[in-house]
């Protein structure tokens, strides 16, 4: 792990941005920042163009221009430069990626660049890139292998992608003290939740004060849940960070808002029975996805279907999650690195968590199965969760959102 290959590649190519950049690290609530990111600016009448991951069903998810998907065609020459540049050095996957996406996006009429960042921070390919904005959202336990084993030390990764002297979002309500003494250590413009921006409101709307600016009559985010609101502050107060290069409107943020589409976050399909679309695979997520569950309307029975890497804490994911689920379905990934079905339903059983009542358990070769095997067991009242990995997810939808009828149809 490190960043000298990324970045003798990116000199080669004199790969660099010529416009803000916005760097977006943390374990769970990027890619909803940045979808908030993304569609605030637009709004406001900029040019944007945002590498997220990972994606769904098709790779070119990965980089939209304008809010439009790229398309294979339009990557298929940056893909050629930088295998063409990197010469003898060999490139991970979502270096590789991050490259080609970047050098499209630097070549790319546009007036803001919003990256995603995947696992950590430090030495994750988006920080070969100096960030104008960096936002850490939650920290959490996840990829401790990598990381490190505690929230201390996870959260002194996600701060490499601070700059001297550059503001740094920190939206975690309650951030490790590592991330706040690497941004004192370097000099950063430290913002925090809480102490910095915060927000307020009711039922009906909300509100969002920073340092110098305040936007009230808010309505709620287009992304539900109630973890959206401090994704969303956060958004909020880089783009008071970089006001002077990007001011915004109320108007804008009011539409930006409103216009929120992401799928596979707490996304529910109407229907009968009702479908929920979420990829939290950690059991920080997971205990935002039972929350968020726990606040829908009465339903009888909820059905999961549910598969994940063998890497992740199961055990805590199941424990968040099991008292309100009536059936597991549990799926196979077409990954080397998924749990198995069998492996799922081996967890599940050594754990001995009880359900609502009796609970039903399942295992099945991929995640459209799980799903008709839910949909057989179900009555149109009852609702059906789909979580985890974004492989469970994306394999629901690789076919177009599915529509749920009382017929038991997809």
């Amino acid at each position: 792990m490190g960043l000298h290959r990324v970045e003798q590649v990116r000199a080669r190519l004199d790969l660099k941005f010529d416009v803000p950049v916005i760097a977006v690290a943390g374990t769970n609530g990027k890619g909803s920042t940045c979808a908030m990111l993304e569609s605030i600016a637009l709004r406001a009448g900029y040019r944007v163009g945002l590498y997220s991951k990972p994606h769904l069903v098709h790779f070119e998810e990965r980089c939209r221009v304008n809010g439009e998907m790229v398309t294979e065609a339009e990557l298929i020459a940056h893909f050629e430069a930088v295998e063409l540049a990197r010469g003898d050095i060999g490139l991970t996957y979502f270096e590789f990626t991050t490259l080609a996406i970047a050098r499209l996006l630097s070549q790319s009429p546009l007036d803001l660049v919003i990256l995603e960042v995947g696992l950590g921070g430090r030495l994750d390919a988006v920080n070969a890139f100096d960030a104008d904005c960096a936002v850490i959202t939650s920290i959490d336990l996840d990829h401790m292998e990598f990381l490190g084993p505690d929230r201390e030390s996870i959260g002194r990764e996600k701060a490499g992608i601070m700059r001297a002297g550059r503001p740094v979002i920190v939206s975690d309500p309650v951030p490790p003290q590592s991330v706040l003494d690497r941004a004192r250590e370097i000099g950063a413009d430290l913002r925090r939740f809480g102490i910095d921006f915060n927000h307020s409101g009711d039922q009906q709307q909300w509100a969002w004060a920073g340092r110098t600016k305040r936007y009230n009559g808010l309505a709620y985010p287009g992304l539900r849940g109630a973890n959206q609101l401090i994704n969303a502050s956060g958004a909020l107060a880089a783009f008071e960070a970089l006001g002077d290069r990007l001011p915004i409107t109320a108007q804008a943020v009011r539409q930006g808002f409103a216009m929120l589409d992401l799928p596979g976050r707490f996304q529910i399909v109407p229907g009968q029975p009702t479908l929920v679309l979420d990829v939290a695979h950690n059991p920080h997520a997971v205990a935002a996805l039972a929350q968020n569950l726990d606040r829908m309307g009465f339903h009888p029975r909820t059905h999961a279907v549910f598969g994940a890497m063998h890497d992740k804490d199961l055990a805590g994911i199941f424990r968040r999650l099991a008292p309100m689920v009536d059936t597991w379905c549990f799926t196979d990934l077409p990954m080397a690195r998924a749990a198995t079905a069998l492996h799922l339903k081996a967890v599940h059983e050594q754990l001995a968590l009880k359900g609502p009542g009796p609970v039903a358990v399942s295992m099945h070769a991929d995640p459209m199965d799980a799903l008709h095997h839910a949909l057989e067991g179900a009555d149109p009242t009852d609702r059906i969760v789909v979580f985890g990995s974004f492989l469970t997810v994306g394999g629901v939808l690789k076919h177009g959102l599915p529509r749920l009828g009382s017929s038991h149809g997809v």
